[in-house]
């Protein structure tokens, strides 16, 4: 499985950015792609998530009516359209995909491949 993220860049607060993710590889009708984020100096976090069944969405609680997951299961690709932007969502936002259902908000060590990450950085 390779995962090519794109479209993180700088933008100014109160904009918006939209980060695609595009997987190749093995696919199973039960798995999982999500977005997890690193900021400098904290711990990786979980963003969001989305079941390539049946586009039930998950999100970190305080994303919620910002950020929106999306898929396009016949381009094998998932989107972070991301609103609203502050300095605070400045980092580094990693591509994942988890091979099985999730249930809600997934784990770093549950993601089974990892893509290379896209930055993003907002500007005050």
């Amino acid at each position: 499985v390779q995962l090519q993220a794109s479209g993180g860049g700088l933008v100014q607060a109160g904009g918006s950015l939209r980060l695609s993710c595009a997987r190749s590889g093995r696919t199973f009708s039960n798995d999982a792609m999500g977005w997890f984020r690193q900021a400098p100096g904290k711990e990786r976090e979980f963003v969001a998530a989305i079941r390539k069944s049946d586009g039930t969405t998950y999100y970190l609680d305080s994303l919620k009516g910002r950020f929106t997951i999306s898929r396009d299961n016949a381009k094998n690709t998932v989107y972070l359209q991301m609103n609203s932007l502050n300095p605070e969502d400045t980092a580094v936002y990693y591509c994942a995909v988890r091979y099985g259902t999730i249930y809600g908000p997934v784990e770093d060590y549950d993601i089974d491949y990892w893509g290379k990450g896209t930055q993003v950085t907002v500007s005050s």
